[in-house]
């Protein structure tokens, strides 16, 4: 049996996997069936609106996917895209709270800012990394507890709306507002920079020679530093792009679809988008599908809730399930070639 038949034949028991046990916990949490799945995929699927509600969940999905495997590339487990988001949504606050200028202004200034603030919050666990060789993955994670209490205690203090009895921020400009691309619904042209930003980084990635070092250090650090290329700036450079593509998406939260800070204003897409990069294999195109599978799985999961009374928790299984299979398929590769064989 050749290579790519194996490929193919091990991705399609993965999805034939993934889909039956998904359908089987389905049967198992709802007393009825059909009503389930019709509830999925109306929910999903059924309107402009529905589909639009699927597409405004995976924007952030997309842009911390992207964060993830520009840290991949160069072995840089980055853990922390969740406090890099909201990095990004602090300084696209203070933006558009002290500074007057015109909206396009403010916009490029806030995008500027934001990049740069999340860069810099990932690139100091990057540093300790490349330096002292000190774990990435602990130093991302504690910085995650630090920026969501750091929201909290801005949003208590300097940048709490003076007119406001909770912890939120003041509304951003309306003039900084990202258009809808759909009238009547919540979509945004955050979709359209999310695609852009894919696009910007595979054109780094694969076609220049920064990219080609990163990519060579991620894969083998010994050599690539016996080939005269600077290993720890690679690391530095990745964590650097990194937390500056997380923060992108607390940028675009808060100009395309909250117009203010909010504390508690992620579900979690920081962490969702490590799922995200996997199952796109780390390739800035799939993961845009890949986030779009998520946020479709989420979505559905709320329409099953409404209709037949199925946990939204089951999501979070299913998911679960499918990075599990996902994780295996090397072994089941191996078991194909001994069949083949």
């Amino acid at each position: 049996m050749s290579e790519k038949k194996i490929n193919a034949l091990s991705t399609l028991i993965v999805i034939f996997v993934s889909l039956a046990l998904s359908l089987f916990l389905i049967a198992v949490s709802s007393s009825s069936f059909s009503s389930a799945l019709y509830g999925f995929f109306r929910g999903s699927l059924g309107s402009a609106y529905s589909f639009a509600e699927v597409l405004v969940k995976a924007i952030p999905l997309i842009l911390c996917g992207l964060s993830v495997a520009v840290g991949a590339y160069a072995g840089f487990t980055n853990i922390g895209a969740e406090g890099q988001f909201y990095m990004g949504a602090v300084a696209t606050t203070v933006v558009g709270m002290y500074l007057d200028l015109p909206g396009p202004l403010l916009m490029l200034v806030a995008f500027l800012f934001s990049f740069l603030l999340g860069g810099i919050w990932a690139a100091v666990p990057g540093i300790l990394k490349a330096r002292y060789g000190i774990s990435e993955v602990i130093n991302t994670l504690m910085f995650n507890y630090i920026a969501i209490a750091l929201v909290g205690i801005l949003l208590q203090t300097s940048l709490k709306a003076p007119d406001a009895y909770f912890p939120v921020s003041s509304y951003m400009p309306e003039d900084m507002w990202f258009f809808k691309i759909i009238q009547g619904t919540r979509l945004h042209a955050g979709l359209f920079l999310a695609i852009l930003l894919a696009v910007v980084l595979y054109v780094i990635i694969y076609r220049t020679w920064l990219g080609f070092e990163i990519r060579a250090a991620g894969l083998n650090s010994r050599a690539s530093f016996c080939s005269g290329i600077n290993v720890s700036k690679s690391i530095v450079i990745s964590s650097l792009l990194s937390g500056g593509f997380a923060a992108i998406a607390g940028y675009s939260e808060i100009l395309g679809l909250q117009h203010r800070l909010l504390d508690g204003m992620s579900p979690g897409y920081g962490y969702l988008a490590i799922v995200a990069s996997l199952l796109g294999r780390n390739n800035p195109f799939l993961i845009i599908f890949s986030s779009i599978l998520i946020a479709l799985i989420q979505v559905g999961s709320q329409g099953m809730q409404r209709s037949a009374g199925v946990p939204t928790a089951i999501s979070n299984i299913i998911l679960g399930l499918v990075v599990l299979l996902v994780l295996i398929r090397p072994f089941i590769k191996k078991l194909l070639e001994k069949v083949g064989a």
